[in-house]
């Protein structure tokens, strides 16, 4: 069964290795086939990867969108990134547990929808750490 994705005006979407962007009407597309799929909303440029949470993202978006079994360098990345994280916060380790979990059984873009919830705790820690610098979120998940 083909994934239906409908294209705002000049919305963008990657398929594989390819940009696409969408004319100035709406467009709906019927993709069959297993290459990877981004939509706009989902796709972190390198420029705003300004956080670590985001740069967590930005490795695992960069795997999911890499060809099968030439993910070894980026995998690495990631687990530099996650480490680094941990130190900072270990409170965020049931969010790695779920990422890592994901990743481990090849569900990459479930990763990505897992580091989501990864960067709007990283707000919550960043927001409570500026507003009272005393009581930091204690590390449990929200659904999302």
């Amino acid at each position: 069964m083909p994934l239906k994705v409908e294209l705002k005006p000049n919305e963008r979407l990657i398929i594989g290795a390819s940009l696409i962007t969408n004319g100035n009407q709406r467009a709906r597309l019927f993709i069959e086939g297993k290459e990877p799929i981004l939509r706009q909303k989902d796709i972190l440029s390198p420029e705003s990867a300004d956080t670590p949470a985001k740069h967590v993202y930005l490795s695992i978006q960069l795997m999911y969108l890499q060809e099968e079994g030439k993910t070894d360098e980026l995998h690495a990345k990631y687990l530099e990134f996650a480490n680094d994280f941990l130190k900072a916060a270990p409170s965020a380790q049931s969010f790695f547990d779920d990422i890592n979990n994901e990743i481990l059984t090849g569900s990459l873009y479930k990763a990505l929808k897992a580091t989501k919830r990864l960067i709007t705790y990283e707000q919550e820690l960043l927001g409570s750490a500026k507003s009272s610098g005393s009581s930091l979120p204690t590390g449990s998940k929200t659904n999302s």
